[in-house]
């Protein structure tokens, strides 16, 4: 698994909370295709394919960093 940028755990952890794509443009301030690239480029990057997945793997890392 390859490491996510700054950005892209920011973005991950917008999705988890479950802001979609437009939700998460107007609140980092960036283009709606740019927070599409960055959800595939964390799709790629976790070997999943939705949403669901990048919530479970964002809460699976907090808690792993809780202990």
């Amino acid at each position: 698994m390859k490491r996510l940028t700054a950005r892209e755990t920011e973005v991950m952890n917008l999705v988890a909370s479950g802001l979609n794509n437009h939700e998460i443009s107007e609140k980092l301030c960036i283009s709606n295709h740019t927070t599409k690239a960055h959800v595939s480029n964390i799709y790629k990057k976790l070997g999943i394919n939705n949403r669901v997945l990048a919530a479970k793997q964002s809460l699976e890392n907090a808690l792993n960093k809780e202990d």
